[in-house]
């Protein structure tokens, strides 16, 4: 289930039942900045409320989606920023947007950005900060605020190496380029490419997947994968083997093993 069961229910529901459940970004030119400012306004409440969010347990994997087929989400306007007059106030703003960044990566349960259309700047760190990325071929992706004087400030330069390695995040970091999701596919980018109608249905089949297995092994794996990012193998196996042990001694293990011995599908109550 997604969200509690609401897999089938329309988007502004899911939305209304957990603000994070699935997220639509109108990405039309004309509502672009009111976009951009909801997108904001609902991972900052996340923020502020992710103690909350986080303890929801009727929430077991999100996804993150554009409104339409042109984008995903684009990023900031380039015209807002002759706003800013000086240093401080572009590093305050750089701070306020990592802020969003920072709550989608701080989620504990798995993120999936579903992606048509542009892909570029801070919806390019979005989609970096979910845990799987599902796009269309057609869809396009870019670092391009290189090519006018600087780059990305919420995550562009630490995300894109980690998952696509230093060498193919170089050539996007230092050119600017776009590239489409075959290619995203090929270096690693983009976990799936299906076509354009089938993007978001497959990112919430995924979903739905997820959420069937146990919640708290789910959440585990997911936080002992960000460890493997940043410590030694060593360190990271000790860390699996105490979370496999507590896992051990859940009730979602015990289910797990009633379900097997039984030969049925196992229910999982996240405990």
């Amino acid at each position: 289930m997604v969200g509690g069961g609401l897999m089938g229910a329309g988007i502004a529901e899911v939305c209304a039942r957990a603000a994070l459940d699935v997220v639509v970004v109108e990405s039309s030119e004309a509502a672009a900045d009111a976009a951009r400012t909801r997108l904001e306004t609902s991972l900052r409440r996340a923020q502020e409320r992710g103690y909350q969010v986080n303890q929801d347990n009727d929430v077991r994997a999100l996804v993150l989606t554009g409104a339409g087929d042109r984008a995903f989400t684009a990023g900031s306007d380039i015209s807002d920023l002759d706003k800013y007059g000086d240093s401080w106030q572009y590093r305050n703003r750089m701070s306020s947007r990592r802020d969003y960044v920072h709550a989608l990566w701080r989620i504990r349960v798995p993120v999936i950005a579903a992606i048509r259309g542009y892909c570029v700047g801070g919806g390019l760190e979005l989609a970096c900060a979910s845990d799987l990325r599902i796009a269309a071929a057609g869809s396009r992706f870019g670092a391009g605020e290189i090519q006018w004087g600087w780059h990305g400030g919420s995550g562009q330069t630490q995300f894109l190496p980690r998952l696509v390695g230093p060498g193919e995040a170089s050539r996007l970091l230092f050119t600017g380029d776009l590239i489409d999701g075959v290619e995203a596919y090929r270096i690693g980018l983009v976990n799936e490419l299906v076509d354009d109608a089938s993007v978001l249905t497959r990112a919430v089949e995924l979903a739905d997947k997820i959420a069937s297995r146990g919640p708290l092994a789910v959440q585990s794996a997911k936080n002992l994968v960000r460890v493997a990012q940043g410590t030694s193998i060593e360190t990271g196996l000790a860390y699996e083997n105490d979370m496999f042990t507590y896992l051990m001694t859940t009730g979602d293990a015990d289910e797990g093993r009633a379900a097997f011995a039984e030969k049925r599908v196992p229910r999982y109550e996240g405990r």
